[in-house]
């Protein structure tokens, strides 16, 4: 299951991408010299396009196989579910605490459809009350 970010932030990647696309091609046809800091505008190109290719193709989280993975560009963060202990919300982003590791889910870039696929996997998992924002409260009439 992946957790998809917004459509939002995909297309203004896309967008800042195409910019710096269009920057390094008028530095190319109208500087008479190519001084060595335009080549830094090729560079910035090359790494907002990989990173809306990589975030459009691998999105936010991966769960499978019981483990929750984080999809950066230069690096993966995977956290088994089993071995999460804890799990926090905090000013809107959850924080799964293991007994070895954390990860923290920004959930204002997840997309809203996303945001309730997550929840259903966190709100499954085997936690105390006390260790989650999902449990329920027991209803006692008195």
């Amino acid at each position: 299951m992946n957790i998809r970010y917004k459509k939002k932030r995909l297309r203004v990647n896309l967008f800042i991408s195409i910019a710096w696309g269009v920057l390094v091609i008028l530095t190319l046809f109208f500087s008479s010299k190519i001084q060595w800091f335009d080549y830094t505008y090729f560079v910035i190109f090359i790494l907002y396009l990989a990173q809306y290719i990589y975030e459009n193709k691998k999105q936010y989280l991966t769960i499978e196989n019981g483990t929750i993975s984080k999809n950066l560009l230069f690096q993966t963060k995977k956290m088994n579910l089993n071995q999460i202990t804890q799990v926090k919300k905090f000013a809107g982003d959850y924080i799964l605490k293991s007994k070895l590791e954390e990860l923290t889910i920004n959930t204002q870039i997840i997309d809203e459809d996303s945001i309730a696929d997550l929840d259903a996997v966190l709100s499954h998992l085997d936690l105390p009350a006390d260790r989650t924002p999902f449990a329920r409260p027991i209803d006692i009439n008195i």
